[in-house]
């Protein structure tokens, strides 16, 4: 984003945030004006948080090196893991052809079969050898029995002494062609353990769940993300963009290999794990100028799936997290808070929406402005990942729709996300049996 709009969008945000700070002091100090007056102060709390947060994540800067840091990044030996099991082919290709189009290439590129029952991947086997060594570049494919993305990435991590980096992607990400150059621009500080890419839909313009979710999806890494980057304190990367030590993986690989929760194997929040040990050994960040596209759900049965599964995931970490991260990390108070405010916007909702919505229903419109006002001032950081295959009006489209996402985040995955808790023993992937998205097009970010 030019410096120009990163002011504009500045101005605009501290503004409305400056009216509805006004709003809650005035609140605070009238507080029988307000239909919602017993969570006045509860809502105060909550607008200061959000004030915090906004200000962090308008903080946040692209990491940038000298020339003498470049040299460096350049003698870092990069691993990449591509784990695979029944995915598009032609996705898979696309992904391994962004791989071999990187401006600064990785050394190796693992690409690890797990046991795919439903898809021949010879024809893309043979390509890929041929492309990686006219590149230069060493790909080793390997063919195992299924055991789950962990026990793929597993076997790159144990096999690879001499990495520095371990780049992990997802069989369906198309990776920007500077995505791996500007990635690796956060470990020229010796202190930065991992970075997090910015991931957006490939396919945003299939459908409205498509648009919806790209949406929701970029507002929570340029928002929430963003902002604990900004104190080196990034809980959880995306699999389809992310750059990990090397050593600091392979010192955690028995537990990341082994973990069980409630005497279950845990299958995924494989993303999350390794952040973790990351945040416990140095700075996690994100590198907002390191961009990739992945294929997200088109169908709400493959969407709600997906999002389960996220979500055991986060209810599982949370116990890791509370038990290992050091309390004098801000990435300890962080996830404290999170954890606070969404156990209290649950009684709220319950309150309001529930047993208040029943006693008055004229009260529900009012109620949910604000859950809609703050997702139209979040979706404006959605400009901030330009894209060059998209024009303005279809991002401006996007923008739009951010009521409907606001919704659905606050009644339909809220409903999720507790029967996820409420399920949490359920540790198996339960997505991809067969392929569910077949790739359409490919992308760049401008």
């Amino acid at each position: 984003m030019s410096p120009r709009w990163g002011m504009a969008l500045g101005a605009v945000v501290l503004v409305a945030l400056t009216v509805w700070g006004a709003r809650h002091v005035y609140a605070v100090a009238h507080p029988d004006l307000d239909p919602g007056h017993r969570f006045t102060v509860v809502y105060a709390v909550a607008f200061a948080i959000l004030c915090w947060q906004t200000l962090l994540a308008l903080s946040e800067r692209p990491y940038v090196t000298s020339a003498e840091q470049l040299q460096l990044l350049h003698r870092l030996r990069v691993v990449t893991n591509v784990p695979i099991y029944n995915e598009d082919p032609a996705a898979l290709k696309e992904t391994i052809a962004s791989l071999l189009d990187q401006t600064r290439l990785p050394q190796v590129i693992h690409a690890v079969n797990d046991g795919s029952t439903r898809v021949d991947y010879a024809d893309v086997r043979a390509w890929a050898e041929t492309a990686a060594t006219e590149r230069g570049v060493e790909l080793v494919w390997f063919d195992k029995p299924n055991g789950g993305k962990r026990s793929a990435q597993v076997v790159t991590f144990s096999s690879t002494p001499d990495a520095d980096i371990y780049l992990t992607v997802d069989s369906d990400a198309v990776l920007d062609e500077r995505a791996l150059e500007e990635g690796l621009k956060p470990f020229a500080d010796p202190e930065v353990t991992s970075v997090a890419g910015v991931v957006q839909a490939l396919n945003n313009r299939a459908n409205l769940l498509a648009r919806l979710t790209d949406l929701w999806f970029v507002i929570g890494q340029m928002t929430d993300r963003s902002s604990l980057s900004t104190m080196g304190s990034v809980l959880v990367n995306s699999g389809p963009l992310a750059l990990y030590r090397a050593q600091v993986v392979r010192d955690h690989l028995h537990t990341y290999a082994s973990e069980e929760f409630l005497g279950r194997r845990v299958e995924f929040s494989d993303d999350s794990m390794l952040t973790l040990f990351c945040l416990c050994a140095g700075k996690t960040v994100q590198q907002p100028t390191a961009f990739a596209f992945t294929l997200m759900p088109e169908t709400l049965d493959h969407h709600l799936r997906q999002y389960l599964r996220w979500m055991r995931g986060a209810f599982i970490r949370s116990f890791w997290r509370f038990r290992y991260l050091p309390t004098n990390r801000y990435a300890y108070w962080a996830h404290l808070a999170g954890w606070v405010q969404t156990l209290v916007s649950l009684w709220v909702f319950i309150a309001l929406f529930v047993m208040g919505a029943a006693r008055d229903p004229g009260s529900v419109p009012h109620l949910l402005l604000i859950p809609v006002l703050v997702g139209y001032g979040q979706a404006l950081r959605y400009f901030s990942a330009r894209r060059s295959d998209e024009p303005a009006w279809s991002r401006a489209l996007t923008v739009l729709l951010s009521p409907l996402a606001a919704l659905w985040a606050f009644f339909g995955l809220r409903l999720v996300r507790l029967y996820a808790i409420a399920t949490c023993r359920r540790t198996g992937w339960g997505t991809r049996e067969s392929v569910e998205v077949a790739l359409a097009r490919p992308a760049r970010a401008s």
